[in-house]
């Protein structure tokens, strides 16, 4: 560096400092602008003049060591490299960044007065090993599970953000600073239910420095047997005296279920009925069947069952029930959640019952007729036997002259046995 050089850079250090853009006595105007980096990609810092005069530009680092002076290089890193040098600009690449090039880079202009303003460079760091920790490999439906997801050495603090399939959830973060580094912890409680078996849970990093960074688990959920029973024969209408009747239990759990058997609800199992595996079978059908049959399902977790409601019918009969069908009762209210009904067999009792409310309708109906027309017959005879009677002792009242007369009169028609007959008018 020769000694007008010299001179210039010793006047340019004691320049004040201007952020983004000065203007100089001459009407030169010194701009730069701040830098982002992610570690390990390449920044190039600028400085530019306007209404240049030739003058002399040069880059300090955060040390104020000069890093370029023009377009010669004092400073033995060869990780910078010059990019574009002119009277209007110098423009410098620093190749793989590291935390510890952080910091501010100084862009002088040698002029009276001079020129000094400031780039800054930030280096982002992404997050490292993103993990998920579960607290059970294998949960129970209804259990609460832990789950914990950890980004480790990040810069900024990165945001983490939970999802179960599509659904986002909640989460409760912590953040530990080591250095310049920052590791967050965010923790996650879910109770699971057999619905989440095979659901992948999504630990996703939001950070400038990095996109779509993600870590995900599968949901292993154990859970009670789904009972089911379907009717093979008949396929439809009415189960009658005499003909067969097929009935075939399914059951699906997790694990699979090993121990399924059916029983008879609040009685014993007609000594008839033939169960073979799955199915029960009764060849001939008569009224000492009718009743409720339970298929019951074990696993390890639990037990469940489903209903069938049977109601053995004359071989006459041609109503069909209001409802067909069966009945799957859960072994809790839990199990309601699940959706695990089926349709119900009970409609058939309901017919019968609805069977006797039309007798005793009817019955009521002939009651309240035979009354009405009761009513009628008492009416039309009141009616016809309304008048008025006049006896013997009125007689003569009529045509006496007073009252005296009239008493006389009635006393002497007393002997005449033919006026004491009466009369209706």
């Amino acid at each position: 560096m020769d000694e007008r050089a010299e001179e210039l850079f010793s006047s340019g250090r004691r320049g004040t400092q201007r952020r983004q853009s000065c203007w100089g006595g001459d009407g030169q105007n010194l701009v730069t602008e701040d830098v982002t980096v992610v570690e390990g990609d390449v920044a190039t810092i600028s400085c530019r003049v306007k209404n240049s005069d030739d003058s002399v530009i040069q880059l300090l680092n955060p040390n104020r060591q000069t890093i370029y002076f023009r377009d010669f290089r004092p400073l033995k890193d060869s990780r910078f490299q010059l990019v574009n040098f002119s009277n209007s600009e110098l423009r410098v690449s620093l190749t793989n960044v590291s935390i510890s090039d952080e910091g501010r880079y100084f862009c002088q202009l040698y002029t009276d007065p001079p020129q000094e303003i400031y780039t800054t460079i930030t280096v982002l760091v992404p997050p490292r090993n993103l993990v998920i920790d579960i607290e059970k490999e294998t949960a129970v439906e209804g259990e609460e599970i832990e789950l914990n997801c950890t980004a480790m050495a990040s810069r900024p603090a990165t945001t983490i953000r939970w999802f179960k399939g599509n659904k986002e959830l909640t989460g409760k973060s912590e953040v530990e600073r080591w250095s310049d580094m920052y590791t967050v912890t965010s923790q996650l409680l879910l109770r699971v239910g057999r619905e989440d078996d095979g659901v992948p849970v999504i630990c996703l990093v939001d950070h400038p420095a990095v996109k779509d960074l993600q870590t995900q688990r599968y949901l292993e959920v154990m859970y009670k047997p789904q009972v089911r029973v379907s009717q093979n024969y008949p396929l439809q209408g009415l189960t009658r005296e005499g003909e067969p009747l097929e009935l075939t239990c399914t059951a699906f759990g997790k694990p699979q279920p090993t121990d399924m058997r059916w029983l008879r609800v609040d009685d014993e199992m007609p000594q008839h009925v033939v169960v073979s595996g799955s199915n029960l079978l009764i060849s001939n059908l008569n009224k000492t069947d009718n009743g409720t049959y339970r298929c019951e399902a074990s696993n390890a977790v639990g037990k469940s069952h489903a209903d069938y409601m049977l109601f053995v019918y004359d071989t006459t009969a041609t109503t069909e029930p209001a409802v067909h069908g069966f009945t799957q009762l859960p072994n809790s209210a839990e199990e309601l959640d699940y959706g695990d009904l089926s349709d119900s067999r009970a409609g058939e009792e309901g017919a019968i019952r609805s069977v006797d409310h039309a007798v005793v309708g009817g019955v009521v109906a002939v009651v309240v007729f035979a009354m009405l027309c009761l009513l009628i017959i008492l009416g039309r005879y009141f009616a016809r036997h309304k008048g008025t009677y006049f006896t013997h002792e009125a007689k003569g009242a009529d045509d006496a002259a007073d009252a005296d007369t009239a008493i006389i009169n009635a006393e002497g028609g007393q002997n005449n046995s033919e006026e004491k007959k009466e009369y209706f008018i």
